[in-house]
């Protein structure tokens, strides 16, 4: 019965990129929703960015292991990057009216940095797509008994078919949906849960030590982690085109505004109950032992969960999942055709040209995410490094070429080239703070040198110019 139920999960999602398909008419329908999505739609499209996937496998698991500071990154870094997006990035970027974050580059600094923050922006979706095809594996595996390599395929085929017909679109609607549907889900495990163990109270108390512990220990080290646990979600995410694309299909800019903040704080509150889940689960049944800790909440529900919660649980899971993959796999996907193919080939080509090049990338870029997701299975990892590959790089860029009226293009690329290989060097070195902090850090130094050794007199500050 579980089993075909979620069949039925994934057939209604696919059936919803069908119908969605026909709303689909050129690459901004396909990209931004054509820019006319309501309140309710565009709230839950940014709830869903990563409520999936790393929320319920990878911050529960984390947290048995770490407490709260193992989660500062998600969810609530997760949530701050939702509130800071919402109050310094997205009017600005808003009324540019452009498909997607590297023609914002391009208003900002001109075509070299265009070029070059989309090379650099790409590859971060290859690990968070895979960190997604993953968690479908593992939860088609929990039910079907499915080795994990051939689950990521056929997870991958799955989302494939979905995104390539409906875009941006159907991942709006069925994220509608999804939301819906886990909020209930997990609100339903959470009762479940206290039930059992005989009211919040007792879960809370038989936790270990130091699992409610929010702020570090003293040490100067101490905090700068911790402030660098913030910072990889929290501002690693706001030059993200995953994030970009879901603000920017609201249908207007009190809209988006008003989304970023009801999902920030909807994401933070219901982030914290998969973590409530796991703690419970951990203290009710010991005896759910498992190697892959990722694993404990699906695996509690199975075996202690009716049938009822089973299905409403997986089936909103994996929906979760595949409208978060599938707008993994929309990002870089139009990074790819609007601002690597486009600029070269957009005199010769029509709009129904690049739309049929979009869908071609989304299948290109799952194969490299199949390839990536084969070879490391760690959910939190592969999310929080998809993340810090934007910080180091772009985060600077964006932040300067918005608000500070000295930034100029080679500050830019001295920006993004600078404070990513420095990072790349770094993270192989043993070193007392994380080396994304430090990376972040020369990334802001290569911004300053920059502007002032090639200044750019011309140049005016772009939200001073154009936000009153």
């Amino acid at each position: 019965m579980l089993i075909t139920a979620v069949i039925i999960y994934l057939l209604v999602t696919v059936c919803i990129g069908v119908w969605s398909s026909k709303l689909v008419k050129n690459s901004n329908d396909f990209v931004l929703a054509g820019r006319q999505l309501p309140l309710f739609l565009s709230a839950s499209a940014l709830f869903a960015t990563w409520f999936g996937s790393e929320t319920i496998f990878g911050a529960s698991s984390e947290y048995l292991d770490h407490g709260l500071q193992g989660v500062i990154e998600d969810p609530f870094g997760g949530a701050l990057c939702l509130v800071l997006f919402g109050m310094f990035y997205l009017r600005p970027m808003y009324r540019m009216n452009v498909l997607t974050l590297g023609d914002v580059f391009k208003k900002l600094y001109g075509k070299k940095v265009e070029f070059l923050s989309s090379v650099f922006m790409v590859p971060a979706y290859f690990g968070y797509v895979a960190a997604q095809l993953v968690a479908l594996s593992l939860i088609m595996g929990a039910i079907v008994d499915i080795p994990l390599p051939a689950g990521i395929i056929l997870s991958a085929v799955i989302v494939v078919i979905y995104t390539f017909l409906g875009g941006m679109w159907a991942i709006s609607i069925t994220d509608f949906i999804q939301t819906t549907l886990i909020i209930v889900g997990l609100v339903w495990v959470s009762i479940m849960v206290a039930q059992e163990a005989g009211g919040i109270m007792p879960v809370l108390e038989a936790a270990p030590e130091g699992s409610f512990q929010f702020f570090p220990e003293t040490g100067w080290d101490s905090w700068i982690n911790y402030l660098g646990a913030w910072m990889i979600l929290g501002l690693g995410s706001i030059p993200s085109q995953d994030i970009y694309q879901r603000v920017m299909s609201a249908k207007s800019e009190k809209v988006a505004v008003q989304s970023t903040y009801l999902a920030g704080g909807f994401y933070l509150s219901f982030g914290l109950l998969p973590l409530f889940i796991a703690l419970g689960a951990r203290v009710l049944y010991p005896e759910i032992y498992l190697e892959n800790k990722q694993m404990l909440l699906p695996e509690m529900v199975l075996q202690h969960g009716g049938l009822p919660i089973q299905i409403l649980f997986f089936g909103a899971l994996l929906s979760a999942i595949m409208s978060t993959t599938s707008s993994g796999l929309l990002a870089p996907a139009a990074i790819i055709s609007e601002n690597i193919i486009r600029p070269h080939f957009g005199k010769r080509l029509k709009d129904q040209n690049f739309l049929w090049i979009l869908r071609v990338n989304i299948i290109v870029v799952a194969v490299i995410a199949v390839v990536m997701a084969t070879w490391k299975a760690n959910i939190y990892e592969l999310v929080a490094e998809a993340s810090m590959l934007l910080l180091v790089s772009l985060f600077v860029p964006l932040t300067a070429g918005l608000y500070w009226k000295k930034s100029t293009k080679q500050g830019a690329i001295m920006a993004i080239v600078i404070g990513m290989f420095s990072y790349l060097i770094l993270s192989f070195m043993v070193l007392p703070i994380y080396p994304h902090v430090i990376a972040l850090g020369i990334s802001a130094g290569a911004m300053v040198i920059g502007s002032h050794l090639y200044p750019n007199k011309t140049y005016k500050n772009y939200v001073s110019e154009n936000i009153p």
